[in-house]
């Protein structure tokens, strides 16, 4: 890898990308996206308090879907309020640790969502396929150890990514043809050869995407193969819906971003804001819109706000 001559300096800011050209749409843009952060927000939260207020929904299912809406709110927080004041300021700007940063929490929270997502096919794997071993096989012990290997992984993948990025020289120009830092738009602004380095964060970001998708289609297709009945599939089918939609809202746009070569392509910003700022907030509804438990709880929920408001008032 070659290093900086004596002639160029380290660049110490990134300048992001605007979404819009015109003041006037990036001022409906922030009014947009602010509602959709605090839809994320809102949703997310509802469901963590809800998975941990009622009893009933105790179980491993609900156990892993709290982790999932955290990690929504984490991987959505990543981004969006630096893309809220930029919606503002004239100029759009990051400062390099600040970029490498968001880098780094980003595929760290992202790669963990990805494993938390597989672990979940996991969990309705065995609670269709062998529902009376279900209990003994995902106890609480097994799944906060699942969680845990989940954020662990995430933390590996994401520190190869940022060390292999931070040791590019970085000399001009400085402009992120994105929305926010990731790396196949900044590892483009390094002033030296980045083919090797390319192949190796391809090989990182898109194997997992890649094996953790095909993971996760094998898991529903050996489901559906092992339940013989069409009433036996289509409640499987039934069950399996909302895990569904939510891998391939985030599957699919990781896989067409990171498994393929750094070329660019005119919709990868919008695939970019697909995943990192609508999918985290279509997660709560997808969930709670097919789960009676949810809906049921929830309301529970709002109904115990409501009279304790009630007494304090009194």
């Amino acid at each position: 890898m070659e290093g900086l001559n004596d002639n160029q300096t380290r660049i110490t800011e990134f300048l992001l990308a605007a979404i819009s050209p015109t003041w006037q749409s990036q001022a409906t843009l922030f009014a947009v996206f602010l509602l959709v952060y605090a839809a994320t927000l809102i949703g997310n939260t509802l469901i963590i308090l809800t998975v941990g207020s009622d009893p009933r929904l105790r179980t491993p299912m609900y156990f892993l879907l709290g982790n999932l809406s955290f990690l929504d709110l984490c991987y959505s927080t990543i981004t969006a309020p630096k893309m809220l004041m930029d919606f503002l300021a004239t100029k759009r700007s990051i400062s390099f640790d600040g970029c490498m940063t968001q880098l780094f929490f980003l595929h760290f929270v992202g790669a963990a969502e990805m494993f938390l997502l597989t672990v979940m096919a996991y969990d309705r794997y065995v609670a269709i396929c062998k529902p009376l071993h279900y209990p003994s096989i995902m106890n609480r012990t097994l799944c906060s150890w699942l969680v845990a290997a989940s954020w662990t992984g995430g933390f590996i993948h994401s520190t190869v990514q940022t060390i292999l990025t931070m040791r590019l020289p970085f000399c001009g120009p400085n402009k992120v043809d994105n929305f926010f830092c990731d790396v196949p738009p900044v590892i483009k602004l390094a002033c030296t050869d980045t083919y090797v380095i390319e192949l190796l964060m391809v090989s990182n970001s898109g194997l997992i995407s890649t094996s953790c998708f095909i993971i996760l289609v094998i898991s529903y297709a050996t489901i559906l193969v092992r339940i013989r009945s069409p009433e036996g599939r289509r409640k499987a089918l039934n069950v399996c819906a909302s895990h569904l939609t939510v891998v391939t809202l985030f599957f699919g746009p990781c896989i067409f971003i990171y498994a393929r070569p750094f070329s660019t392509f005119s919709v990868d910003k919008l695939v970019s804001l697909l995943y990192n700022i609508i999918t985290p907030m279509l997660n709560p509804l997808i969930y709670t819109l097919r789960n009676k438990d949810v809906k049921s709880a929830m309301a529970k929920l709002r109904s115990k706000e409501v009279t304790s408001d009630r007494k304090l008032s009194m």
